[in-house]
């Protein structure tokens, strides 16, 4: 796709989460004013970016006004009359929840946990993004059109959680809640230069699922700042009665700006399972390294290591997800209408989910033993989060089950092992390849390791400045 654009400006961009929070409080704008430039921005750009699956023009207007009226009467709260974009995987009271299929899906009569908590922070929802089928790929496209790279539109945002990410990137909204199974935050935020949270699992609640693709999928936020996602981060987290996961509660807004002390960091670059053959893109192993440079010079000990992954790893992924797939499967109500790759999958998982399924889960207290024995020796983990660059928006149209799954582990090898094993990670931007393409690197942790991680983040964040650039205007 060719597409003329021009240069965007700060000002034509969303503000950040915390200064459109900041400037609602001090008075400084309102909230019909913020919410109408966002649907403007996004009704605008959607023909060539193609972000949303449902745009909430009237219901969010009317929610603006509602939050104006609290803030003249002096309220307080988080977000506050802040336009958000949530993924079309969580339910909104009054919407659909399609999850990327095509279909007439029925309204939901009441929102999903961490939309309810996103409105008890007084953010107002402004839409729900593009996702492809049931999130089972790292590109956004399907049914509804390609979403498409703020950065290069002829290059996908990646997946699940692209419509998030693009609209983030793009200065559509401030920030955006996504969903991560298998890297789905992660993965969009490398390549559109954003910092997306895996949080540890339970952590941002899945009501009504107690527990998502039998425990791999989380929420977690999409954002430019280290500081935006922590405050989305804090203002979303928490569980519902309901929940099968609920971790220790953990704050990470109060982490920013907070010496993370000298750290002990593996650099591990090595592929955890090669179902075909892959290698690392010279100019992400390169990124990598720099950023590995970068820690050491802020005062960390950085030594090339790697977890013991093993075979058994990525045996345990298959029967979760797809297992998860045949489930969400069963809700569209025309299945007919999927891709046939989806059908599949879902005959897949259905074949897997008696003792496949039992087995996996039953590995994963191994697993986590096993794999979690390199936090002897280290506090965090630095490894790319994709094997290579944004690959071409089309780049999975028209080709069967085993080349989409060539397509899938040679571009995105790394994420997936944090959601068998439950644990955080975050991506930061690492820069851009000599085509002007976004990469990213993971930071990964332990159990109720998302403050140390928001911590070093945001150390990075101060070095590489990452947020101060900004892709062309689609608008």
């Amino acid at each position: 796709m060719t597409t003329e654009l021009r240069e965007q400006s700060a000002e034509q961009h969303a503000p950040g989460l915390e200064d459109q929070a900041a400037a609602l409080a001090a008075g400084r704008t309102s909230s019909v004013a913020a919410v109408t430039a966002a649907l403007d921005r996004i009704e605008a750009s959607q023909s060539t970016l193609n972000a949303f699956r449902i745009v909430r023009r009237d219901a969010a207007l009317a929610e603006a006004a509602g939050a104006d009226r609290r803030l003249a009467a002096g309220e307080r709260l988080p977000l506050l009359g802040v336009p958000i974009a949530v993924k079309d995987d969580v339910d909104v009271a009054g919407e659909p929840t399609a999850f990327g299929c095509p279909g007439d899906f029925p309204a939901k009569f009441a929102d999903s946990e961490v939309v309810r908590r996103l409105r008890a922070a007084g953010a107002v929802i402004v839409g729900k993004t593009n996702s492809p089928e049931l999130g089972q790929w790292p590109f956004t496209g399907g049914a509804f059109g390609h979403t498409r790279n703020p950065w290069n539109g002829g290059h996908t945002p990646g997946g699940s959680s692209g419509g998030g990410a693009a609209a983030v990137a793009a200065g559509l909204v401030p920030a955006a809640v996504g969903s991560d199974g298998a890297g789905s935050v992660r993965i969009p935020a490398a390549w559109t230069n954003l910092v997306g949270i895996k949080p540890q699992r339970g952590r941002l609640s899945t009501w009504p699922e107690s527990e998502a693709f039998n425990g791999l999928t989380v929420n977690g936020p999409l954002a430019r700042t280290v500081a935006d996602a922590a405050l989305l981060f804090d203002v979303a987290a928490g569980n519902h009665d309901g929940d099968l996961h609920k971790p220790r509660p953990v704050t990470v807004r109060d982490a920013v700006g907070r010496d993370p002390g000298r750290l002990r960091i593996a650099l591990s670059l090595r592929i955890p399972f090669k179902a075909t053959p892959m290698e690392l893109h010279p100019e992400i192993h390169a990124a990598a390294g720099r950023m590995a440079h970068t820690l050491r010079r802020l005062g960390h000990d950085v030594v090339v290591d790697d977890p013991a992954y093993g075979l058994l790893l990525g045996l345990n992924f298959l029967p979760r997800s797809l297992a998860g797939v045949d489930d969400w499967l069963d809700r569209v109500p025309d299945p007919a209408l999927v891709d046939p790759r989806t059908r599949a999958n879902a005959c897949t998982g259905r074949l897997l989910s008696g003792w496949p399924l039992r087995a996996a889960r039953a590995a994963e207290p191994r697993l986590r033993r096993r794999i979690g024995a390199i936090f002897d020796d280290y506090d965090v983990i630095l490894a790319p989060t994709t094997a290579t660059p944004p690959p071409r928006v089309d780049a999975m149209d028209g080709i069967g089950g085993v080349k989409t799954n060539e397509v899938i582990t040679t571009a995105c090898p790394y994420t997936w092992p944090w959601n068998i094993l439950g644990w955080p990670s975050v991506n930061v931007p690492a820069g851009f390849t000599a085509d002007g393409l976004p990469i990213g690197v993971q930071l990964m942790g332990h159990d109720n390791t998302e403050p140390l991680l928001v911590s070093l983040a945001a150390q990075l964040e101060s070095v590489e400045r990452w947020h101060e650039r900004r892709p062309r205007q689609w608008w």
